[in-house]
């Protein structure tokens, strides 16, 4: 019984964020439900759908969005009324509404969701049995609704947008390292084309994080711009940080390429393998040390691994030209760029690489 209990709770415990973030969203709909219907007549229903629409994992989103939310669907309302006492309630007024609103949520830059949200709420405004009155007492339903959603929305999560970036830097170069490490043991055991598939299908899953690391360091810069809780530049540092690291994912997703590529032209040699693999171990070392340098203040504490991973992207480079007869001239360009990406994941680790003062999107080229 013992066991089947631990089963059936396992699922949730490992995903204990999760479950905070929907029972801390159900909780505040529920206050809404009740406080709006407390307040105005139906206004329940409408502040609690409003709440659920607004409510995010942060309390940054949720003030970003409430705010648009909130001042979205006041025009909107006022769009809706107009349009209903010109056209009544109908095709043509359904369709200006959601036109006009979907223009307005673009105006005001919310996010996807938040450009959804602001046309849903406007048609709940000036839903059936819609006037003045009803349009204001929604309205007024939506801003409670709006605001119960950015006060829950501070309990949504149990770190700051700094602290979740910081997760977010560290997920990822786990994952970098461990595929770094596969690989370089795979080089070893002279790997096969179904292995190179694996570490190729691998990086590009890296590369697919990259839009939520991004996301989540703009948020964290976003936040400390107007909160005296966060510190600016310490923001701005993470930023850096997190812009080093996608660098480092994609010059992960290349070297991944590169021996696909190679493995289906022809083996390597021995030598050159074990190099290349000797290469790719200490790139993997570099990461881990990286990542686990996170203190308190979000600083990464100095390391010198990066300028031993310098020494063997250089050591690579001199072994494949004592032995560039041994491969074709394909061979040696895939692999000498396997050397080069190494350097560039030296340089993005730390932080010497010029392109990291950019601080510009990053759009790596499809396979």
């Amino acid at each position: 019984m013992k066991r089947i209990f631990k089963k059936v709770l396992k699922p949730f415990l490992d995903r204990r964020n999760w479950l905070r973030q929907i029972s801390v969203a159900a909780i505040a709909a529920a206050t809404a439900w009740l406080v709006g219907g407390s307040l105005l007549k139906n206004g329940g229903v409408v502040a609690a759908i409003v709440c659920s629409l607004t409510i995010r994992i942060s309390l940054h989103k949720s003030v970003r969005e409430g705010f648009g939310q909130i001042v979205g669907t006041a025009i909107g309302a006022t769009i809706a009324l107009i349009t209903v006492n010109l056209f009544n309630l109908g095709f043509i007024s359904i369709a200006i509404t959601m036109l006009l609103c979907a223009v307005i949520a673009r105006a005001l830059r919310l996010d996807e969701v938040a450009s959804i949200n602001v046309p849903v709420t406007a048609l709940i405004v000036m839903g059936p049995g819609i006037s003045e009155t009803t349009a204001i007492s929604r309205l007024i339903s939506t801003l409670i609704g709006a605001s119960i959603a950015i006060a829950f929305s501070y309990f949504s999560h149990p770190s700051t947008p700094a602290g979740r970036t910081i997760e977010q830097i560290k997920s990822i170069g786990r994952k970098s390292s461990k595929l770094l490490s596969d690989i370089s043991n795979g080089l070893r055991a002279d790997y096969t084309q179904q292995d190179a598939g694996k570490w190729l299908t691998r990086g590009r899953a890296l590369i697919e994080m990259i839009p939520t690391i991004r996301s989540q360091a703009d948020e964290a810069t976003s936040y400390a711009k107007w909160s005296p809780l966060a510190p600016l530049d310490e923001a701005q540092l993470l930023a850096l940080r997190a812009t080093a690291m996608e660098h480092t994912v994609v010059q992960i997703r290349g070297i991944a390429r590169a021996l696909f590529d190679a493995v289906i032209e022809g083996d390597l040699p021995e030598d050159i393998r074990l190099e290349i693999a000797t290469a790719l171990k200490a790139a993997s070392l570099a990461i881990t040390s990286k990542i686990d340098g996170v203190g308190e203040k979000y600083q990464f504490v100095d390391v010198t691994i990066t300028d031993d991973l310098r020494i063997q992207a250089k050591t690579l480079s001199n072994t494949l030209l004592a032995h560039n007869k041994k491969i074709s001239h394909e061979q040696m360009l895939r692999c000498m760029s396997i050397a080069s990406n190494i350097k560039i994941i030296s340089d993005s680790l730390d932080e010497s690489s010029p392109a990291l003062g950019t601080l510009g999107d990053i759009n790596p080229e499809e396979d």
